[in-house]
């Protein structure tokens, strides 16, 4: 039984993969982080190298694994309890994205901790279209809207308190396979919604944004609608998104248009006595 790190995101996805594939919707952070390592290469996150490991169990079986990209903190997936302790013992954690349950144990063996964010999976149930709907309609974003798409992923990562240091690439890579969506009304974009790519058959929503003076009108709704139902036609078997549990507006929006909750996770950063 025993933890093993590697840099090579090639190495990690042939041990753990198939592990990470087998619940995708608990994995979704690690899959979709490991796709853009290897997409674009161990840098896409910062500059230091990425730090990739796995845990075998008794049975030889990988039964855990985390990924971290500094100067982010290590995401786990779903990982066997019994593993935690050898974790804190092989690797310096400065804090933890993980599963209410996993990120409390882990807390539980710091001097301090404190908790900067709690979120909530979904998973899509029955797509459920606002009716009415807004006014106007969905469009596929493309290389000619980049300004207002950086513009307005930079703007989310300020209301959800993420850096908007990787904008501009979100923005290229996600342009790049139809995977942002604008709703224009009278030709004006008003509201977007993107969408990663699939990944051992899921896709998963995020960076939904409407301005604030365009919002209480529908428009978020109805364009997470659209790339929900987009998804679902290209072959999707599930499709996901997190939100801030502090945020009980996004909530109430998205299981109004048939999105369920699956689990919480929460970002922990450890403290110095």
């Amino acid at each position: 039984m025993t933890w093993t790190f590697t840099d090579d995101v090639g190495r990690f996805l042939d041990a753990a993969g198939a592990s990470l594939a087998a619940r995708p919707a608990e994995n979704t952070l690690l899959l979709t982080v490991t796709a853009t390592l290897r997409e674009s290469g161990p840098h896409a996150y910062g500059t230091e190298p990425p730090v990739l490991g796995w845990w075998r169990g008794a049975d030889g079986e990988v039964a855990g694994a985390l990924v971290r990209t500094p100067p982010f903190v290590p995401i786990l997936g779903t990982v066997d309890p019994e593993a935690l302790g050898p974790l804190t013992e092989a690797l310096a954690l400065p804090g933890v994205n993980a599963d209410r349950d996993t990120a409390r144990a882990l807390a539980a063996r710091w001097p301090r901790h404190r908790v900067d964010e709690e979120h909530r999976l979904y998973r899509l149930g029955t797509l459920v279209p606002p009716s009415p709907a807004p006014a106007g309609a969905p469009r596929t974003a493309t290389a000619a809207d980049r300004a207002l798409l950086v513009e307005w992923i930079r703007a989310f990562g300020e209301q959800t308190g993420q850096s908007g240091d990787r904008a501009e690439r979100i923005v290229d890579e996600r342009t790049a396979h139809g995977g942002l969506t604008l709703w224009e009304t009278g030709g004006v974009p008003v509201s977007l919604a993107g969408v990663s790519r699939r990944v051992a058959g899921t896709v998963r929503v995020a960076n939904v944004y409407t301005p604030p003076e365009h919002r209480g009108r529908g428009y978020a709704a109805a364009v997470t609608a659209e790339v929900s139902r987009v998804a679902l036609e290209d072959g999707a078997r599930e499709v996901l998104l997190f939100t801030d549990l502090a945020n009980p507006t996004s909530n109430g929006v998205y299981r109004r248009i048939g999105y369920e909750a699956v689990s919480d996770r929460l970002l922990i950063t450890a403290e110095p006595e």
